[in-house]
This record gives structure tokens, sequence and C-alpha cells, in this order.
């Protein structure tokens, strides 16, 4: 759960301000300046407030100095229990965007409301549908009046920015301004007058500019193969803001001239680290079926392919949620103990567009973790490390993944290191916010669905009198996104059914989640935890 709080920023006074019951919420502020819209659920019954389901997802307006009990309720659908909804005012300050979605399939509706009045928003009234269908992803980026640009694979897997009009919102009536390209837009936004559009070009960030009229206009150069993580300024200035980072590039923001092309840094951490004793490359292996799958390797220069290299393989493969480059102080430490970090881009997330996360759901979730096996399997050929030498981890979905491999290829593995993850995935969807995963998984009600499911899930298919590898699961005692029964049942049929003197063990973390907004101290303290076993445990 997360609580809203308001700081005046010129006096640097906090407001008496607080908003309760909020989740899966961003905060759009109207342009008078006076509040925000904002999503919430009605309170749950104290008892409830960490294992039950979600629902009731609402959108209120809040008038910044003034209590909860006197915010505006702008949208809600009693008849929709199960519905996500989110609200954003348009830079213009005269509509509100609301999105509503079923689960997290990523599909989503889109609907309108006409505040009348940037100075004097109306949050009263009966929004306009846009898109009102539920068959693809629909991300409003900007509107010159009531035509609205949109971000869609809808018949553009790899996706492609449309022109919509408020009045005439039919399919028969888009414009496209962007085609789809050859890699998936990640992301786009409306700054500097331009679009402002980051690619995935095989699991790294690309970024190029198209006029508003959709002609392309140039890319913005990047330092080195990474992700672009922010696009941030606005559509009036010439200057674009964004962040970067990579393996061995701590996150730094830039800034881009529209007009003149000056690209340069605006702010960068220190970070007590030689970035130029080691190195990345990205190599692609083929999977069980024989898809071509990209991973990225980082370790020091001068290496030896004598499969004697402590690795770690990180990877998620779901929900189409793209791995690409990220900073790690925790993975600097991994390599200078001489360790290769590797991360696979597998099939599930959305690094080649929705083909390739479609190719990771439901009854193809075992192409995930084929991929991640193969991944395994193509560092041992090629000399990196060995079976004795290799660990794996993965947190959330990503924990999922981790114990499917541990039960289906306990032989490949070393080291296992589980995070809050959904090992029960016949029950998942009894609990919080499990339901809204089933656009994912699949549900057990359904029989054919229980089939597949039942068939991976890491709980049930632990076996007695089968030596799995040293595993550490973590999990904390607040996390209401996976709730932490899931490892708990886990961690307990694995130390029964363990026939070898390997360690199975779990860390229960205290007054923490599923991770966001965990302090920097207890990140350490786990990180320490985690690493001391991967490292005693590969020798």
């Amino acid at each position: 759960w997360t609580e809203l709080h308001v700081r005046d920023i010129a006096s640097g006074k906090d407001l008496p301000d607080r908003l309760q019951w909020v989740k899966f919420s961003g905060q759009s502020w109207s342009r008078d300046g006076r509040g925000f819209v904002y999503a919430r659920y009605p309170a749950p019954v104290a008892a409830e407030q960490m294992r039950a389901a979600n629902e009731n997802h609402q959108i209120w307006y809040h008038r910044a100095g003034t209590p909860q009990s006197e915010d505006v309720r702008v949208y809600a659908r009693p008849d929709k229990p199960k519905w996500l909804v989110g609200g954003e005012i348009t830079d213009d300050g005269r509509y509100l965007v609301i999105g509503t979605r079923e689960g997290s399939s990523g599909k989503n509706r889109v609907y309108v409301l006409d505040l009348k009045s940037a100075s004097k928003p109306e949050f009263g009234g009966q929004p306009v549908p846009l898109f009102d269908a539920n068959d693809a992803t629909y991300d409003v980026v900007g509107n010159d009046g009531p035509v609205f640009y949109v971000r869609t694979n809808k018949d553009a897997p790899k996706f492609r920015v449309i022109a919509v009009t408020l009045s005439t919102p039919g399919p028969e009536s888009w414009k496209t301004v962007v085609p789809e390209g050859a890699d998936a837009l990640e992301a786009l936004d409306l700054l500097g007058n331009r679009f402002v559009a980051s690619y995935l070009h095989d699991a790294h960030s690309v970024v190029k500019l198209f006029t508003v009229a959709g002609r392309p206009a140039g890319e913005i150069p990047l330092p080195a193969v990474g992700t672009v993580t922010q696009l941030r300024g606005r559509r009036v200035d010439s200057q674009i803001f964004y962040g970067f980072t990579s393996f061995l590039y701590p996150p730094t923001v830039f800034r881009y001239d529209v007009r003149t092309g000056k690209n340069e840094v605006f702010r960068s951490p220190k970070v007590d680290f030689d970035p130029s004793a080691y190195e990345t490359k990205e190599v692609f292996y083929p999977s069980k079926d024989g898809t071509r799958v990209p991973m990225f390797l980082t370790y020091r220069k001068g290496i030896k392919l004598d499969g004697q290299n402590p690795t770690l393989v990180y990877a998620y493969g779901g929900f189409n949620i793209s791995v690409t480059p990220s900073f790690s102080v925790g993975n600097l430490v991994w390599l200078e103990h001489g360790g290769i970090y590797a991360q696979p881009s597998l099939r599930g997330g959305g690094e080649y567009g929705e083909v390739w996360h479609q190719a990771g759901m439901k009854e193809k979730k075992q192409n995930v973790f084929d991929d991640f096996i193969a991944a395994g399997e193509y560092l041992i050929k090629e000399g990196y490390t060995s079976t004795p030498k290799l660990a794996i981890s993965g947190a959330s979905n990503g924990g999922l993944l981790v114990g499917a491999a541990l039960t289906q290829r306990p032989d490949l593995y070393a080291v296992a290191l589980p995070a809050v993850g959904v090992m029960d995935m016949l029950r998942y969807h009894k609990f919080t916010i499990g339901w809204a995963w089933a656009t994912e998984y699949g549900s057990s009600d359904d029989p054919a669905a229980f089939k597949y499911l039942y068939a991976y899930s890491p709980l049930q298919n632990l076996k007695p009198g089968t030596c799995y590898p040293a595993t550490m699961v973590t999990t904390a005692d607040h996390d209401d996104r996976v709730v932490p029964g899931h490892s708990f049942k886990f961690a307990a049929t694995l130390q029964a059914d363990q026939a070898c003197d390997k360690p199975t063990i779990i860390r229960v973390e205290t007054k923490a989640g599923h991770g966001g907004g965990k302090p920097t101290s207890k990140q350490i303290e786990e990180l320490a935890d985690a690493f001391a076993f991967t490292f005693r445990n590969l020798h």
C-alpha cells in the first residue's frame, strides 16, 4: 500500500495531506496547480489488508491542503470490480485521459473526460470512449486539441503511432503518423515539438526523432550499448532530458537540444569503480526449439574460457517486460570478485514486440523456461563456466522462473536464488492482485490451463529424493504483491525433499514488501546474505 503526502516546494514544508489505500497509481496535477488525480481502493477490512483481493479501483481528485474525506470521486466502475484504472491530465489541461485494464495483459480501454477549462477544471461529467474494445495497447502521449496521438500495437505487433480525433474515434478514421518499424517501439513521448521514440534493437535502446507530422528528424546519439530509462521535458521546450544506463555505465541524465543537436551530460553520479577493466558483449544462442535468444555478458577483460568462472544468470521472462542493460552496484561486487554476469532476454518479455511476449504466455510459458535453461547450457558449452560454478537469480515472475528451472534441471546449477517468487501456480490467483495475472498465466479454474500450470508449477514439481542446488529463497513478511505464502510453502517442501547435503534455506525480511521502497540498508543486508550464500556454495 502507498501513502501520498504533499510538500510545498517553495517553503519546503509538508502539508497535512495524507492519502491512504493507494495502489497501482500515478498522480497527475491539474493545470491550475490546485490538486491532482490519483487512483485508490476502498479501505479494506483491517485483518485482510495484506491478502484480500484488490477490487473496485477508482480515480479521485484531491485538492492540496484538504483532508482525503473531501476528495471528489472522478471515475468508478462498480460493474467491473476487477478493472484497474488510472488518469492523466493532458499538457494543455483540457482533458483527463482515463485508462482501464483488465489484468496484466497490456490491453486497455481509453476514455476522455472534457474538463471544460484548464484554469477551472470540472471533474464531473461523463467520459467519452476513445478506445473501447480492449483488443490492444493504447498509450496516449499527447494531443492537439481534440486530436490525440497514440502509441499502439493494434495491427502492429511492434507498435506504431496513430492520430485519433475525439469526435470520430472509430478505426476507419485513424491516421498512421509513424508506421511500425523493424524494432519494437518501447516508449514514446511528445517533447520539444517532436515525437521522441525509444526503440529496442536486440534488447538495447535506439532513440529516433520524428516531426508531429511523422517525418524522420534524426536520432539522439547514445554513449554506449545500453538503455534509455526516461524521456522528460515539455512539448513547448527545445530541451529533452533522458536517462541512460548500462552494465558498466551508471545512471546518467543527459540534455539534448532539438534545435542544435547538442547532447551533453546534465547530471552523473560518482561511483568508486573503474569500468575500463571490464567489458560487455552481446551473444545469441539457440533455445530448445531453435529460437534465437539474445544475452548480454559482462566480465573482467582477459577472462579465460576454461569453465571455471563463477557465473550468475539473471532473467525475468514475462508480462511484456523487457530486460535490458542496467547498472547495479551489487553486480559490480560480483564482477570485482571475478564473476561473470549474464542476462538473457527471454520470450515473454517485450524485447521484440507482442509476438515475443505471446510466445511466453499461458500454454507457451514453457518456452521461457527452455530459453533460460538453454542460456546455462550455452555458457557451459562455450567454456564460460561449468555446473559447479553456475548460479541463477530472479525475482517475482523471475522467482517463478528460477523455481521452474531448478525443479526441471536440478543437475544444471550449483546455486539458485528465487526471490519473492510465484511458486504455487494453482492458487496464485486467490490472493491480493494475483487474479490480474490470469491474462498472462491462465488460471487453474480453467481445466485446460490447470494441466499446463500443474506441469511446471515449482511447488507441485518438487520431488522427494532429488538432489537440488543450494537454494536461498527470499521473501518479506509484508509482501502483498506475491504473498510470502508462496515462498514459505516452496522452501518447506524443498527442505523436506532435498536428498543431498546442499543447503536449502529461506530468508524472510521484516517490515518490507515486494521490493518497492525498500531502504538501502535492507537492500545491502539482503544482497550481502545472497552473495555470502552464493560465494560459499560456488567455493
